[in-house]
């Protein structure tokens, strides 16, 4: 009797190959199926769904851990799950996982995550994807717990229907784990960015501009990933891709008719 095959699990993200939180979701994923580890050889982050067209992809073996073995490419996330799922795998991988990406991407987050943009791939492939972040920005934090809240997810993955066109992103707030409230299910909040820049001088004289920008929570919406991840709770928010308003466009249709 022939032993059934494990899932086979690919991971990218956006912080690049070298960081702790990869490391830690790929240990913490090799607990449920076969990890093939495909990610950026740099920091990539804010890149969205960005792709090398202009340039080769040039692809090294990484190690990640004394048991998994990656490989570093320089592209983007999105070009690393492209490139994993139909080059680097051996066959169609059962789940895609983008992270664990230190810093949160709630809200608007989203339209500019790497790591949103690496599960993207995965979901336009037809492949239930996950973007997973932890709500902190040191890249020391330790991301153990974001890790196994993701494994837990990615079981529930493979047993649901994720419709096609849909993806999951995970935030974990930076909290000890006794101090979750536990996982709840949210919309996108409606929070942004407050623009603004810092006009500096290099050595040399010339006058160049630094982002500085402010991000202002929304607290209003309390079935929101902000609400949530200002509460302790892991937030899973199901994502689509599709930009167009219907409700408009009905109204549009009629007023030009």
């Amino acid at each position: 009797m022939s032993q059934e095959k494990r899932p086979l699990i690919l991971i990218t993200n956006d912080d690049g190959i070298d960081s702790l939180g990869i490391r830690q979701l790929a240990e913490s994923l090799s607990k449920l199926g076969e990890v093939k580890v495909v990610a950026p050889d740099r920091q990539m982050s804010a890149v969205s769904n960005a792709v090398t067209i202009q340039n080769p992809l040039r692809v090294k073996r990484y190690k990640i851990s004394s048991k998994i073995t990656g490989y570093a490419v320089t592209g983007t996330p999105a070009d690393c799950a492209k490139l994993g799922i139909n080059a680097i795998c051996e066959r169609k991988p059962d789940l895609v996982l983008s992270g664990i990406n230190h810093g949160q991407n709630n809200a608007i987050n989203v339209l500019y995550s790497g790591t949103v943009g690496g599960a993207v791939e995965g979901m336009l492939a037809d492949i239930p994807s996950m973007a997973i972040s932890v709500g902190s920005h040191d890249v020391e934090y330790d991301c153990t717990t974001a890790a196994e809240y993701a494994l837990e997810l990615a079981q529930k993955m493979l047993k649901i229907n994720i419709p096609k066109g849909t993806l999951l992103n995970v935030n974990v707030p930076a909290v000890s784990k006794d101090k979750i409230m536990g996982i709840k299910y949210t919309s996108q909040s409606k929070a942004i960015w407050k623009d603004s820049y810092e006009k500096r001088e290099d050595p040399f004289g010339r006058e160049y501009y630094w982002f500085s920008g402010s991000y202002e929570n929304n607290m209003e919406d309390t079935e929101s990933d902000d609400f949530a991840l200002f509460n302790n709770y892991v937030s899973v928010t199901p994502i689509k891709l599709d930009f167009t308003d219907k409700d408009f466009l009905s109204k549009l249709s009629e007023d030009l008719i």
